[in-house]
């Protein structure tokens, strides 16, 4: 008889904050619920612009651009994450899901240790201050997918709350950008693990079946 305890628990999605540095874990956000759909795009960074530059066509690029790629492709990721207290109500939640909530709006914003820093470098006449650098994020989906990323998109609906005005019940819409070899100084962690991340792509792409011409109804050499 198969017991509960003997099923195998669902490996969650998450994000990781990373020190760039150190290569450290700083901070570890697991996703309540492993979103239903993933929404991804991949726009390819080409040479030319495409089209020809003559013969009755409208382009205007370099034909000898066009099979050439400047870099890797722009990758976007979008999804939907559900929280919900109502779900873990063993666990004590005083404030609601306010704290998961303010967990993943402090990916897109400084700290107020940072922005007092900030004004005091300018109080100083600081002549130039640098943007606030954020840690190292990156976006997992079980060990096959792990990447750099940039939170694009952070869009909340609250859809319950207690009798305090706690949130209890909320879906975030979520948008990523894949941070590339192209976005990330050389040596830069980032740039490792998406150099990493690109190389699992290809040891997938490698074992995947190949297809035939006959397949496709085509016999012989192409083009002759």
């Amino acid at each position: 008889m198969t017991r509960y305890t003997d099923i195998p628990k669902p490996i969650r999605s998450g994000i990781v904050l990373i020190d760039p540095d150190r290569g450290t874990p700083q901070r570890i956000i697991v996703l309540q619920f492993n979103p239903d759909t993933l929404e991804r795009s991949l726009s390819p960074q080409t040479a030319g612009s495409g089209g020809d530059s003559g013969g009755g066509g409208s382009g205007n690029g370099d034909r000898n651009e066009a099979l050439r790629l400047k870099g890797p492709a722009q990758e976007q990721w979008k999804f939907t994450a559900e929280i919900d207290a109502t779900d873990q109500l063993e666990v004590a939640a005083p404030d609601g899901i306010h704290p998961q909530i303010a967990t993943l709006e402090m990916l897109v914003q400084p700290t107020t240790a940072q922005l007092r820093e900030a004004s005091r470098l300018a109080k100083n006449g600081t002549i130039e201050i640098s943007p606030i650098e954020m840690p190292l994020t990156l976006f997992t989906w079980g060990s096959k997918r792990v990447m750099p990323v940039r939170l694009t998109e952070l869009s909340i609906n609250e859809s319950a709350f207690d009798v305090n005005l706690n949130p209890i019940r909320a879906s975030l819409s979520i948008g990523l950008k894949v941070l590339s070899v192209s976005d990330l100084p050389a040596g830069h962690l980032g740039a490792d693990l998406y150099m990493a991340h690109l190389a699992q792509k290809e040891r997938l792409a490698s074992a995947a079946r190949r297809g035939s011409l006959g397949a496709l109804g085509l016999n012989g050499v192409l083009g002759g």
